[in-house]
């Protein structure tokens, strides 16, 4: 979940251009960031001390705790060659100590890393019997004194500076080393003598850019955008040598250099901006309607999307967080509209559940990001039993993106705010119109999202937006809520919960509204706040009875319908849009979790222990 960024070139400033790369990547965690610059025309001495190692540190390093902000790296030194991270931490708390990028013992290395180092605890108690010195709390420590051991302390190391003989020591060094790591990792080391980068994945993102001049590295092709479009994406079981000449790739595996070929991108750099919005989450629910209104329009991708479902024996849908709420609406959109079986499961638990799958079998992956791991995970253990794949995700060329063999693209626009919003609605729409045109009601499910679009746009407008301000207000010192839904509202209800959680921080909870009388109604006492969802279908009266219940308890009842009732305290009105009352809906929950950030002075663009991209299981 970590952003990493790696640079070398003709630009004295790299620690600028790495500060600006994880900028761009923040989004994939934001504990602690920090960069490592090479000083140019170091001048590395000609003795080693009694340990083997080299005394001196040609490698300056800036760290910091928090978010990057205004930060600045005037404090490095000017160089040709740097590499940063910005961490989601997972080993070791979060602090300077721990903050990456981490050195060596001889401080001519330095390494920055995304993932999990499951074994690292034997690994480390092996080093430090070899007398290496740790200093952080943090698996990928063990990495770079791992790298240490198999390179530096090589017999035929020697201090001459860039040599062939030293760049086959060094990538043997980070070859032996990464085979040895269990779990799913993405590394680059940085080497002062060789003035190198080796880069090696096995599940996590990472990609490569050339430009004249210049290389980089980055866990995101976005962040290399500003400097080339020609990017290579790394395949699981890589290695990548990469310096002032180039780029060269080699098989983890037994070692040997491979043939790669740069993909040219043909993306806009798309700087996202708030433009008059305080934070982008607010700026991207406000984008929803042009997101909607661009998916009925793509005819194309729906129709083969469609074509695809009705040729496969068993779908099966797979999602996590947000996306897998999605996933859950699809099931009840299919049933009702199209009137076949689609099968849900939650990303991280699908790999148990692959044993019945087929050649026949088709996996459709919900992603905004294209590089969740556990859904990564889980279609790869679809591919192994033969299963078709296909995927709706935001984001072109993404692992998900690459690995699909039927690829739909939500369109949506970067999604800056860690909380999701506008992939959410365009997953829906796009599930709504492909069922719509299975069941040959394109026009029905158009004019549905046409009309869905124009709700939220109504829900946009000062006076809606001022009643959800005043009743995030009277919430937002409220210790726990309940949503509630039946059929297709059950998904919005705990997709709802999901982002008052997220953006406040509140405990929500959705339901079941007929599982109320199982257990949950034990929750309610007088005064505790109960969002109902409560659209005109055939779920409306006996959802209303389970609201009734929660009434009889003392609850606070807050109703989203097209019909006021007696049994609500606070009343938020909805239009019926037919198939699509889902989307608005949504958007609804995703005010509340919006205002009641505000209310509580939170920055709902990046909530805390959160991360954009999860690629870590």
């Amino acid at each position: 979940m970590c952003g990493i960024f790696g640079y070398v070139g003709n630009n004295n400033r790299a620690a600028d251009i790495v500060l600006e790369g994880l900028k761009s990547l923040e989004y994939r965690g934001y504990d602690s960031w920090g960069i490592a610059a090479l000083i140019s025309n170091f001048q590395f001495p000609i003795s080693k001390n009694t340990d083997n190692h080299i005394s001196a540190e040609p490698i300056i390093i800036k760290k910091r705790v928090g978010k990057i902000g205004d930060a600045n790296v005037d404090d490095l030194p000017d160089s040709y060659m740097a590499l940063g991270h910005t961490r989601w931490a997972t080993h070791g708390g979060v602090s300077e100590t721990n903050a990456h990028p981490h050195k060596d013992c001889t401080g001519s290395l330095a390494i920055i890393h995304n993932g999990i180092i499951e074994n690292y605890d034997e690994i480390k108690e092996e080093l430090l019997q070899k007398g290496h010195k740790f200093v952080s709390e943090t698996d990928t420590e063990v990495a770079v004194h791992l790298i240490e051991e198999y390179y530096i302390k090589h017999k035929t190391y020697n201090i001459k500076h860039k040599t062939d003989e030293k760049r086959k020591l060094l990538l043997d060094a980070v070859r032996r080393a990464f085979k040895r790591f269990e779990g799913l990792n993405a590394i680059i080391v940085m080497d002062g003598q060789s003035e190198s980068f080796i880069a090696a994945k096995n599940g996590s993102p990472l990609a490569a850019g050339k430009g004249p001049g210049e290389n980089l590295l980055a866990s995101d092709a976005h962040g290399l955008l500003p400097y080339t479009k020609d990017v290579y994406f790394m395949e699981d079981d890589e290695i990548l040598y990469v310096d002032m000449d180039g780029v060269k790739a080699f098989d983890a595996r037994d070692g040997l250099e491979k043939k790669i070929a740069f993909t040219k991108l043909a993306w806009n750099i798309d700087v996202p901006s708030k433009g008059t919005f305080d934070h982008f989450m607010m700026k991207e629910i406000a984008d929803q309607t042009h997101t909607i209104a661009a998916i009925a329009k793509d005819v194309g991708s729906i129709s083969k999307f469609a074509k695809i479902i009705s040729q496969s024996f068993g779908t099966y849908l797979v999602g996590c967080g947000t996306a897998a709420y999605a996933c859950l609406s699809g099931t009840y959109i299919f049933s009702k509209i199209a009137k076949i079986h689609v099968n849900f499961s939650v990303g991280s638990e699908f790999g148990y559940l692959v044993d019945f799958l087929t050649n026949k079998s088709l996996i459709i992956a919900l992603s905004q990001s294209g590089e969740t791991i556990d859904v990564i995970d889980a279609v790869k253990r679809a591919r192994d039993k033969g299963a078709q794949i296909g995927c709706l995700t935001n984001v072109l060329g993404s692992t998900l993106f690459r690995f699909s063999d039927h690829k739909l693209l939500l369109n949506a626009g970067v999604e800056t705010a860690v909380v999701s919003t506008k992939a959410f609605t365009a997953k829906i729409a796009y599930l709504l119109c492909i069922a719509h045109h299975l069941s040959k009601t394109s026009d029905t499910g158009i004019k549905d999202l046409v009309h869905a679009r124009q709700e939220i746009t109504r829900i946009l407008e000062e006076n809606y937006l001022a009643k959800i301000k005043t009743l995030s207000r009277q919430l937002s010192t409220r210790e726990h809520i309940y949503v509630v839904g039946r059929g297709v509202s059950y998904p919005i209800a705990l997709e709802t919960a999901l982002k008052i959680k997220e953006a406040s921080y509140i405990h929500a909870e959705g339901f079941a509204a007929g599982e109320l009388k199982h257990g949950v109604i034990a929750l309610i006492e007088k005064g505790t706040p109960c969002i109902a969802f409560l659209p005109n279908d055939e779920t409306y009266g006996a959802a209303l009875a389970g609201v009734m219940e929660m009434k009889a308890r003392g609850g606070y009842i807050i109703g989203v319908s097209s019909q006021q009732h007696e049994v609500f305290d606070y009343y938020l009105p909805l239009s019926d849009c037919g198939s699509a009352t889902l989307i608005p809906s949504a958007v609804v929950g995703q005010l509340l979790g919006y205002y009641l950030a505000i209310s509580r002075n939170l920055d709902p663009d990046k909530p805390r222990n959160l991360a954009k991209s999860v690629t870590v299981k």
